[in-house]
Order: C-alpha cells, then sequence, then structure tokens
C-alpha cells in the first residue's frame, strides 16, 4: 500500500483500465469519458500534484469530455433509432448497374456484388444493360431503380 500512496498515478491508471473495460460491456462512451479523466488524473499525478487538484483535475475533464466530445462520437458511431442502416433496406440509394433491361415489369440489375430483380416505377423510362441506375426503394426480392442522371454523381 505504501508504494500506491507514492505512485497515485497507477491507482488512477487501473481506475482507467477498469472504466474502458466498463465501457466494453456498455459501449454508450459515458466510462469511456470518465477513463479519460482518470488519465487525466494520472497525469497529475505523475506530476506531483496533491491529491485534491488530481481529484479536481479528473472531475473537469469527464465532465467535459462527457459534454463535448461524446455527444459528436456518438452521432457519429451509433445508427438512430428508424434509420435503417443494415440488410436489404441499407441497398436504397446505392447504384447499381443494368445486366438485363429493366421494365415496369422485369429486369436485372448487379448491386453490391449481386444480381437483383429489379423494375422501374410505373411511367419511368427503361434502363439498358450498362447504364448506371440508383435504387430508389426495395419491394421484397425486387429493387425500384431509376437512371442516374448524366452529370449526377454516384456514391
Amino acid at each position: 500500500m505504501e508504494w500506491f500512496a507514492e505512485n497515485p498515478w497507477v491507482a488512477w491508471l487501473g481506475l482507467a483500465i477498469v472504466l474502458v473495460a466498463i465501457e466494453a460491456a456498455s459501449v454508450d462512451f459515458v466510462f469511456l469519458m470518465i477513463a479519460g479523466g482518470a488519465l487525466a488524473g494520472a497525469v497529475a499525478a505523475g506530476v506531483g500534484a496533491s491529491f485534491p487538484v488530481q481529484v479536481v483535475v479528473a472531475v473537469v475533464v469527464a465532465v467535459l469530455l462527457v459534454f463535448l466530445v461524446r455527444p459528436p462520437i456518438k452521432r457519429h458511431f451509433m445508427v438512430p433509432i428508424g434509420q435503417h442502416g443494415i440488410g436489404a433496406a441499407s441497398l436504397v440509394g446505392r447504384v447499381a448497374w443494368v445486366l438485363q433491361t429493366v421494365t415496369e415489369t422485369d429486369g436485372r440489375v448487379k448491386l453490391n456484388g449481386e444480381t437483383w430483380s429489379a423494375r422501374v416505377p410505373d411511367g419511368a423510362p427503361i434502363c439498358v444493360p450498362g447504364q448506371e441506375v440508383r435504387v430508389l426503394s426495395i419491394e421484397g426480392a425486387t429493387v425500384i431503380v431509376t437512371g442516374v442522371v448524366a452529370g449526377q454523381r454516384a456514391e
């Protein structure tokens, strides 16, 4: 115990490691931000600050991280509820290539490395083989596509 009293940065580092382990289970970025505060406390301890100063540094850094850094990180890594970014729904808006003429009733496109049944919306012009198309929606196993306008950048 005497060694910890002489090297408090080790205790702060241990706390940071425990908080990162908890974060791995929760994946909400709160414990990660608090771990950042613990690391700041370890730095303060490493430069010889008194224990109350270490605690203040750890708390201030943790609060700043939670309120300033966590929101943009969470927006970047989390998919909002209601946004279907997985499965077939994630293909909406993507570009595909026509393999077989696409009409209002039939056709084939290459989408995301797979061949899909396709059709164009009622009244839309047909799409010919080799043409670039954009997926408007998915109905069952059929993609509804429209031709990409010349000059429009494909994603």
